[in-house]
């Protein structure tokens, strides 16, 4: 007798920076959520879509945790990383074993009231397995029911046994989505974000942490796909910053957005970036809301 089919929403959530993104590019077998060092790069949930002729599992990437309300995008963020704990099949809680703190601890007493949560314990290449036993302890005195798992998902150590432990709490059910469809995304939402993450790689401390991209046209022809995108700051001077000497920071960036764009969707793409300031867009309901940053928002 044939297996039931399993099917259902994973949710990784966690403080800023513990890995989340990586973790499920990773699991997925795709680059879908950008990566950076810094804080607070994923700013939306972004799903990632891992099918077999056995299960569908819909990763759930959120954006850290974090105390901070005082702009509304970081209210919004906060809303974007919980929203899912109600419905979610399975709520992956990620901490990083080398800078465990109180806002760990906070995130696992607040699903503590949840019985679908799984500790993922990550980093363990930056620090060996002698680090994480003292971790594994304190998390028990949050949760004495909850399970962790020691893994990296930057090297792929013990991946393939979170994934078995994943899997094994899917519920039965249908499809809810194409078996070679990898994310809810659009290529226009993907191309703002490879662009955002570039920018992060170019400018690094420099970077303006109020910065974001909104793609203007997005236009595929039978050879060639054309992307004109804008990249907002608040403050002029941050303009000057992005932009850097004779445009050299900006022509760095699109150079190497062009490229990963390009390896994404296979065909040759013509890349256009333009830097605009709108004062204090972080702290604006509206402007939030027209560069995809609302809830109920897909950022399609």
């Amino acid at each position: 007798m044939k297996n039931e089919f399993l099917c259902g929403y994973v949710a990784l959530i966690g403080k800023p920076n513990t890995g989340k993104s990586t973790l499920m590019n990773s699991l997925v077998g795709e680059k879908l959520s950008i990566t950076a060092h810094r804080p607070q790069t994923t700013r939306h949930q972004i799903l990632g879509i891992k099918t077999t002729e056995e299960y569908q599992c819909i990763f759930v990437d959120t954006p850290g945790i974090h105390d901070s309300r005082k702009k509304a995008i970081h209210r919004y963020m906060n809303r974007a990383a919980t929203s899912m704990l109600e419905d979610a099949d399975l709520i992956c809680v990620l901490i990083d074993v080398n800078d465990y703190t109180h806002d760990d601890e906070k995130i696992l007493q607040r699903v503590s009231q949840y019985r679908n949560v799984l500790v993922v314990l990550n980093k363990i290449d930056q620090s060996g397995r002698e680090a994480v036993l003292p971790i594994m302890q304190k998390v028990a005195k949050q949760g004495p029911n909850f399970e962790s798992i020691p893994v990296s998902a930057l090297s792929g150590d013990n991946l393939e046994r979170l994934l078995e432990i994943i899997i094994s709490r899917l519920p039965p059910g249908l499809p809810q989505f194409p078996d070679d469809q990898l994310t809810d995304k659009s290529m226009r939402f993907i191309s703002a974000e490879i662009i955002r993450e570039k920018l992060f790689r170019v400018l690094q401390q420099e970077l303006p942490y109020s910065i974001t991209v909104s793609i203007e046209h997005y236009i595929e022809e039978e050879d060639i796909t054309r992307i004109s995108a804008t990249i907002w700051v608040e403050r002029k001077s941050q303009k000057a910053i992005v932009i850097g000497k004779n445009g050299s920071q900006l022509k760095k960036t699109g150079s190497l957005a062009r490229s990963d764009i390009e390896r994404l969707i296979g065909v040759r793409v013509y890349l256009q970036l333009w830097v605009k300031v709108r004062a204090d867009w972080a702290d604006d309901e509206q402007s939030l809301a027209s560069f995809g940053y609302s809830d109920g928002s897909s950022g399609n």
